[in-house]
């Protein structure tokens, strides 16, 4: 019996090594390989070229006691590397409050292809950034490339609450500068710009940019897609409270 169960164990871990692990995954490596409050400490997580998740994972930790930031990054599950990181400038305000992360990479991906479908953008791989947005709340930002690893757009995803908050390069061929929307716009400014737009039909859109119409047209259809995925939310929701103390 005892055989048999080392060589079920021996002929399954290969296989299991081969898995692409999430970004909560990684995260919980960090703390197995530091200590439990590391993940508190968590200044950004990366990961590139995901099929859908990376190979690997990059975590920065703010490091004070030992003067800096500590770069960690997890491959196949195991930490492969820890050093210094090169990151200069402050972590001031820039760690994330894990307690408040409800969404893992594999949810953010679902979400992000989601949106990809919507516009009609085709990708072949994504890239994973975790960090804080300028309210300190943490954000995903899902980039998706080509064939040839050019980007092809860019989401940005709330971690707490699942809402699409910026698209960038989508949306019937709008360029990234084009088709930016923030969820909570008041209905009344809405209507302040699209009243703007109409005035300035016959003088030109100089005002709000030469491309102004075209980030206008394409407004409703972000929106929609934006409702749908937050309409996924409940399907992807994870949190990492839950993940890490189980």
């Amino acid at each position: 019996m005892w055989r048999t169960l080392v060589a079920l164990v021996l002929f399954v871990t290969p296989a299991l090594a081969q898995e692409r692990v999430t970004a909560y995954d990684a995260l919980r490596v960090v703390g197995i390989h530091i200590n439990r409050d590391a993940v508190n400490h968590v200044v950004s997580v990366t990961g590139a070229k995901g099929d859908p998740q990376p190979e690997t994972w990059k975590i920065l930790l703010d490091d004070r006691a030992h003067g800096g930031i500590r770069e960690i990054q997890v491959r196949n599950g195991r930490v492969t590397s820890e050093r210094p990181s090169a990151m200069v400038g402050s972590t001031e305000g820039a760690t994330i409050n894990t307690s408040r992360l409800n969404l893992d990479s594999s949810g953010a991906f679902q979400v992000a292809s989601h949106i990809a479908e919507k516009s009609g953008t085709r990708f072949d791989s994504a890239s994973y950034t975790l960090r804080t947005d300028p309210h300190r709340d943490p954000v995903w930002i899902v980039t998706l490339h080509a064939v040839n690893g050019q980007p092809v757009g860019t989401i940005h995803i709330g971690a707490n609450r699942g809402n699409v908050t910026r698209t960038e390069g989508m949306f019937a061929g709008a360029t990234m500068a084009d088709v930016q929307t923030e969820r909570e716009v008041p209905r009344e400014v809405r209507h302040r710009e699209e009243t703007a737009s109409e005035n300035q039909n016959e003088e030109g859109d100089d005002e709000h940019g030469p491309l102004y119409g075209v980030r206008q047209r394409m407004r409703p259809y972000f929106e929609r897609a934006q409702d749908e995925a937050s309409g996924m939310f409940g399907r992807v929701k994870r949190s990492f409270s839950d993940f890490i103390n189980r």
